[in-house]
């Protein structure tokens, strides 16, 4: 197991023992535009990638634009989101973003984290998802994995995931927030579970608030 040097920050340590860990993290979201990568992370709201995967590979088929998607309708729409749960809210928000995109920005996806927030049922991790794996801009979008496992590690504090972005987005260099995200992700859900994690397996145990406290 990598150890922490004396002088090395803790932050820096975490995200080159968890790269080491899982050198292969990246966005499990299925997509070939950015458009499918919004209407995938609108879907996986409670939900998890692997079954959005399934469900999303018959709609793109099908549909993969957003005036397609319009001509679908909420009934059909609905029909086809119906396994993920929310499909109703889903399908409405998916709609509505839609015809924002097709009459103000003539059907394509912004790369602008504020024009993305804009648009129907689209927070800021959906449009932070979407900025740094469809764009390649800078961005960690804290999830419920994230939220976790930053406070479990004791790099945040805050009581919301705008306060962890934040605190985060000040402890790792800007040219690593989206590959940190991906980083906490991987972990949240391969070792630090909600429920039973793998301390005992955890490369960055030594430096974890929450391992700490747990131990006798």
């Amino acid at each position: 197991m990598t150890k922490i040097g004396s002088n090395e920050p803790v932050s820096q340590f975490i995200c080159d023992a968890l790269q080491e860990r899982f050198p292969d993290a990246h966005c499990e979201l299925e997509y070939n535009t950015p458009f499918e990568l919004l209407v995938a992370t609108i879907l996986s709201a409670q939900c998890t990638d692997e079954r959005v995967n399934l469900v999303t590979a018959s709609l793109f088929a099908e549909a993969n634009t957003p005036q397609s998607i319009l001509n679908l309708g909420q009934t059909a729409l609905e029909s086809k989101i119906r396994s993920l749960g929310l499909f109703h809210n889903k399908a409405k928000n998916i709609l509505a973003a839609c015809k924002v995109l097709v009459e103000k920005f003539n059907g394509e996806v912004p790369a602008d984290l504020e024009l993305l927030r804009s648009l129907p049922g689209v927070g800021r991790k959906t449009a932070n998802v979407v900025v740094s794996n469809a764009f390649g801009i800078p961005a960690i979008a804290v999830d419920t994995h994230v939220f976790r496992v930053a406070h479990r590690l004791g790099i945040a504090r805050g009581k919301t995931p705008e306060k962890v972005e934040e605190e985060l987005m000040k402890i790792f260099p800007r040219e690593r927030w989206s590959l940190v995200h991906h980083l906490l992700i991987f972990h949240g859900r391969r070792i630090c579970s909600a429920r039973k994690p793998a301390c005992e397996e955890c490369p960055v145990n030594q430096v974890c608030k929450f391992y700490s406290e747990q131990r006798p």
